[in-house]
């Protein structure tokens, strides 16, 4: 079982092989060639509660070539075959679904009820694209010259990488593996550092699930080693598609290692997104889907709702009741039944919140609540916050929060608001609020990005196209067609009919 009996775990598991703390390679738990190790975290308590590999460039050989090997195979099999995989990776999921959420909880922070979430979520992935995996087909057809005969076919790409956040690590993997899988592909995961363990849980339930030796693998690495390792696994030769989803900043330097070798990328980036609220709104549908999108997570999420725009005409009220639910908010450990909102993942979260909130201040922004740190059981805990008085000129209207921070915005007309929201150099999601049917389909055309949530704070599902324009990225996941492609070639075929004219 690793190494977690060097540390004191703090909970016990109904199937304690999914606990494991080392990366997985081959069908096998697989220790670093330096034998170096990195502690896990519990943000809870910001104590050390098992420990996992620093791989690093010089353990990617042996994991590509074994994905690699897989590939030769898996490659051949039947769709249907996968998808009957794919089917029993779900089912062995749901049936554990206990143990993962504990995982979770332990890992990222987030209260259990939001874990069972995630997991819930996720595993529409694994079931949708166990139907998408028999539903890759190539075409025929008669071109202009009428003596031939045009036709396509879908082939996988080869050996893939994912590198995936902390902050949805269930939802990460599924979503771009699943599509692999799907695809015939095979696939080699770099978790983030802080949510190492229910990925390795993942991949071995894949394993358990009959998917061959090798078509998932799970390298982990400490956050100083991460940019070596994920460098290598950029630019090794069987590697033929990376994804990543994380920050701009780092999605650019994957984007030009990967351009080196032309390697196809796939980018989900970060997100400034906004939420537009009219006056015509239903307030109580408005409040409920903003809240929930903003303080999910403790706010780390890359679609939660970054600046929130009411116009003027309920704009007190609105922020009243914004107020009340907030201050309604319990925070704690995840594991505790009563809490609501749990910690931060990371340090690096409570000092930029801090910095943010700061900057807001100090410009003339109105702090109505929160705004600290919370000294608690050794956590990373920060207050939920509220801030009106948000004007472009400070950090916070220009920086992804993540963070349980909310910033309010006064605006007057349609078009004053829809030039605010689309100053910004990044375009994930966008949600309004109106119950006026000609502006939502305006603001579905006019607003600057991917995805846009019309009446709805949650827009994301396994059958929808998940991405984002500008600077939040490029390529889909998720939805139909599209994220299947993304790991399918299309290759094409003519061939002349004699006797034909």
């Amino acid at each position: 079982m690793g190494s977690p009996s060097k540390y004191q775990v703090p909970f016990k598991l109904n199937d304690p092989d999914l606990l494991h703390g080392e990366s997985f390679v081959h069908g096998e738990w697989a220790k670093a060639k330096s034998g170096k190790t990195f502690d896990v975290v519990d943000p809870g308590t910001g104590q050390a509660w098992i420990e996992c590999p620093t791989n690093d460039g010089s353990d990617v050989d042996d994991a590509v070539r074994s994905s690699q090997e897989a590939f030769e195979g898996y490659r051949n099999i039947s769709p249907r075959a996968r998808a009957q995989m794919l089917f029993k990776w779900d089912t062995l999921i749901k049936e554990n679904r206990e143990d993962i959420a504990t995982i979770l909880v332990y890992e990222t922070g987030k209260p259990r009820a939001e874990a069972y979430g995630e997991i819930d979520y996720s595993t529409g992935f694994t079931w949708w694209f166990a139907g998408e995996a028999e539903r890759i087909q190539g075409t025929v057809f008669t071109p202009a010259l009428a003596d031939r005969r045009v036709f396509t076919i879908k082939q996988p790409l080869g050996v893939t990488a994912a590198l995936v956040p902390w902050n949805f690590p269930i939802a990460m993997i599924l979503r771009k593996a699943s599509a692999a899988l799907a695809a015939g592909c095979t696939m080699i995961v770099k978790p983030s550092p802080e949510t190492p363990i229910t990925v390795l849980a993942l991949a071995y339930l894949a394993y358990k699930a009959g998917f061959p030796k090798g078509a998932l693998n799970v390298l982990t690495t400490d956050l100083d080693k991460t940019p070596e390792l994920s460098e290598a696994l950029c630019r090794h030769e069987h590697i033929k598609k990376v994804s990543f989803t994380g920050s701009t900043r780092v999605g650019k330097l994957v984007a030009k290692i990967c351009a080196d070798n032309l390697k196809k990328v796939t980018l989900e980036l970060g997100g400034n997104c906004p939420v537009l609220i009219f006056d015509d709104a239903s307030v109580e549908q408005a409040l409920t889907a903003t809240f929930s999108l903003k303080f999910r997570h403790a706010g780390q999420a890359c679609i939660t709702a970054n600046r929130i725009y009411v116009q003027s005409g309920i704009f007190d009220s609105f922020l009243e009741r914004w107020n009340a639910e907030t201050k309604k908010l319990v925070v704690g450990h995840g594991a505790d039944k009563t809490t609501t909102m749990g910690p931060v993942t990371t340090p690096r979260g409570i000092e930029k919140a801090l910095a943010l909130v700061q900057d807001a201040k100090s410009k003339g922004a109105i702090v109505h609540m929160g705004g600290n740190k919370i000294s608690k059981d050794g956590g990373y805990f920060f207050e939920p916050t509220v801030i009106s008085g948000v004007t472009p000129d400070m950090d916070i209207a220009k920086e992804e929060i993540f963070a349980p921070v909310s910033t309010f915005i006064k605006f007057e007309t349609e078009d004053e608001v829809v030039k605010a929201a689309n100053d910004t150099s990044m375009g994930l999601a966008s949600y309004c609020f109106t119950k006026n049917v000609d502006r939502l389909w305006r603001l579905f055309e006019n607003l600057e990005a991917g995805m846009i949530g019309l009446n709805t704070g949650n827009s994301s599902a396994a059958e929808s196209p998940f991405g984002g324009i500008k600077q939040s990225g490029y390529g889909k996941e998720s939805g139909k067609d599209v994220a299947v492609n993304e790991y399918l070639i299309t290759k094409t075929g003519t061939f002349t009919l004699e006797g034909q004219s």
